[in-house]
C-alpha cells in the first residue's frame, strides 16, 4: 500500500504549515484567554483549507481523504484546539452534507461554507447520550409540511459559532432516529457556551436546546460516522511533542550533563517515535479503506437515482467496504489517541516543571489530548467494538 504524495499534496501541505506557523502566536494567545482564535478562519480560508476535501463544484478544493487527513494531521501537530474546529467544520459537518444530502441540499448549504461564510457544528452528544446513542431523547414530530424539533444537546463543537449544524433526533411516534440540516438562526434555538473546560481552550463548545424549532422538510438528511479526523490530528500531537522534546533535551542540562543522554529520556522519545509511524500506517490506510468507500458511493449517485435505498446491509459491496472504513476507523481512533496522550505525559515528565504552565507547547497538548480519548467514540467502548467485531456481534458487550 502506496502513500507517497504527490507534488500537488506536498505544495498544498506547504500551504497548512505556513498557516499553522502564521497563526501559531495567536492561537496560543486565545488558547490562555480561553477564546475563539478569530484569525483562524480569514488564515484557513486564504488557501482553501475550509473546503480541502470538498468538491470544486461547492467551492471547495477537491481534494481525496488522504490529503485531507495529511493536512489535519499537521493542523493537530499546532493544537488539538484547531484540529477540533475541522472535525466539526469539515469531517462531521461539510463531508457528511457532501456524501448524503441531495443536490439542493448542497447548493444552499455547502457552498457557503467552503469560503468561511457559514461555518458547520455537529450535533449528537446528549446529557444523558454520549457514547450510547440509543439513549437519546431530543425528539421530532412529522407535521406534515414541517419538522417540530425539540430536546437538549451538549459538549457541541463550534456550537456557538456554527451558522448551520447536523443534528440527531428521535421520532415522537415510531422512535426512529434521524438527522437533519439545522439553521442555527431559527426561532426555538438556544445556544450557551460550556466553560471551565480542562483542555480545547479554544473550542467553542455549547449546550443547546431545542423548543419546539421549526425545520422545513428538506432538511431530513441521512448520515454515516467519521473519526479519522481524531487520529489523524493526534499524529500531529506526537509529532509536536516529539519535536519540543527532542529540543529541550538537547538543550536541557540536569546533573552534569544534557538530559538527551540519559537512558531514561531516550526511552521516552523512542516511545513517542514509534508510536508516531504506527499511527500513521493505521491512519493512512484507514483513510484509504474510506475513499474506497466513498468512491462505490459516488458511483452509485451516478448509475442509480434511487441511490440511497440500496445503502443497507443488502448490498454486499456496501456493506463490506462500510465495515471495513469502520473497522479500521476505530482501530485508529484508539490507538492514536492513546498513543498522542502517552506521549503528552511522556512530554510533560520530560520537562518537568516547564511543563507545567499552559505556556508550554507540551502541556497544551496534554490538557487537549486527554479529551481526544473521550470524544467520537470513547476509548473504552472502542475497545470493546474492536473485539465484538472479531468475536462477532453475539458476544457485543456495550
Amino acid at each position: 500500500m502506496n502513500f507517497d504524495t504527490s507534488t500537488e499534496q506536498d505544495e498544498f501541505i506547504s500551504k497548512v504549515n505556513n498557516a499553522c506557523r502564521n497563526l501559531r502566536e495567536s492561537e496560543e494567545r486565545a488558547y490562555l484567554e480561553e477564546k475563539l482564535d478569530d484569525k483562524l478562519v480569514p488564515e484557513f480560508g486564504k488557501i482553501g483549507m475550509l473546503g480541502c476535501p470538498i468538491s470544486t463544484k461547492y467551492g471547495g478544493l477537491g481534494y481525496d481523504i488522504l490529503t485531507y487527513i495529511l493536512a489535519l494531521e499537521r493542523i493537530g501537530e499546532e493544537s488539538s484546539s484547531m484540529r477540533t474546529f475541522f472535525s466539526a467544520h469539515t469531517s462531521i459537518g461539510q463531508m457528511v452534507l457532501q456524501s448524503w444530502a441531495n443536490e439542493e441540499q448542497k447548493k444552499s448549504h455547502l457552498s457557503r461554507t467552503t469560503d468561511g461564510r457559514s461555518v458547520m457544528g455537529f450535533a449528537l452528544t446528549e446529557p444523558e447520550a454520549g457514547s450510547d446513542p440509543s439513549s437519546m431523547v431530543s425528539n421530532y414530530e412529522d407535521k406534515g409540511d414541517h419538522y417540530v424539533l425539540s430536546g437538549k444537546k451538549h459538549w457541541i463543537g463550534n456550537g456557538t459559532i456554527a451558522n448551520i449544524i447536523t443534528t440527531y433526533a428521535r421520532d415522537k411516534v415510531t422512535g426512529k432516529i434521524s438527522a437533519f440540516i439545522v439553521d442555527m438562526n431559527s426561532p426555538g434555538i438556544h445556544a450557551v457556551e460550556m466553560k471551565h473546560k480542562l483542555g480545547l481552550l479554544t473550542v467553542k463548545n455549547a449546550e443547546i436546546s431545542f423548543h419546539e424549532c421549526k425545520l422545513p422538510k428538506e432538511n431530513l438528511l441521512a448520515m454515516p460516522g467519521w473519526g479519522l479526523s481524531v487520529a489523524a490530528g493526534s499524529i500531529g500531537v506526537m509529532r509536536d511533542c516529539l519535536t519540543e522534546t527532542v529540543r529541550h533535551s538537547k538543550e536541557r542540562k540536569q546533573h552534569g550533563s544534557l538530559l538527551g543522554k540519559k537512558q531514561l529520556i531516550q526511552h521516552h522519545i523512542s516511545k513517542i517515535a514509534v508510536a508516531v509511524e504506527s499511527s500513521r500506517w493505521l491512519t493512512y490506510r484507514a483513510a484509504s479503506a474510506r475513499q474506497k468507500l466513498h468512491d462505490y458511493v459516488e458511483n452509485m449517485k451516478i448509475e442509480d437515482m434511487d441511490w440511497q435505498s440500496k445503502l443497507n446491509r443488502k448490498n454486499l459491496n456496501y456493506s463490506m467496504l462500510r465495515s471495513e472504513a469502520d473497522r479500521l476507523a476505530t482501530i485508529a481512533k484508539f490507538y492514536a489517541s492513546n498513543a498522542a496522550f502517552d506521549a503528552a505525559n511522556r512530554s510533560v515528565q520530560i520537562f518537568g516543571s516547564y511543563a507545567y504552565q499552559k505556556t508550554a507547547r507540551v502541556a497544551r497538548h496534554f490538557l487537549d489530548s486527554r479529551a481526544t480519548t473521550i470524544y467520537e467514540g470513547a476509548n473504552e467502548v472502542l475497545e470493546l467494538k474492536i473485539s465484538a467485531d472479531i468475536i462477532g456481534e453475539g458476544f457485543r458487550s456495550y
